[in-house]
């Protein structure tokens, strides 16, 4: 196998799995139920890596509309079971309209996120 088909394989299950993640928030928000941070930015079209990224500052601050719960994997076999802040749609888009991140390229996307 070149490079080249490597390169175009990897490129082909990045897409998939941005597109998978896209459609599974999507779902997720049409539901109704309040969602994370990270869903309501992934499907308002901010990439996974920038939503997970700046998901815990955008959260900071604001009331959670529910808590929920999840579990997060330690190392080796070990889990543990952490708080979940979920948020209404209506308290999502009210932060979304005042939160930029200090970085330029960021704020400029949850600008156009919000408009």
């Amino acid at each position: 196998m070149t490079a080249a088909s490597r390169l175009r394989r990897s490129t082909l299950r990045q897409r998939a799995a941005a597109a998978r993640t896209a459609r599974k928030a999507a779902r997720a928000l049409a539901t109704g139920q309040p969602q994370p941070a990270t869903v309501h930015l992934i499907g308002r079209g901010l990439d996974a890596g920038t939503a997970k990224r700046f998901a815990g500052a955008f959260s900071r601050g604001v009331a959670p509309t529910a808590m929920g719960e999840t579990v997060i994997k330690l190392k080796g076999r070990a889990r543990k079971a952490v708080a979940l802040k979920l948020y209404d749609l209506a308290t999502f888009a009210a932060r979304l309209a005042v939160y930029r991140p200090r970085d330029p390229h960021a704020a400029a996307q949850f600008a156009s996120l919000a408009a």
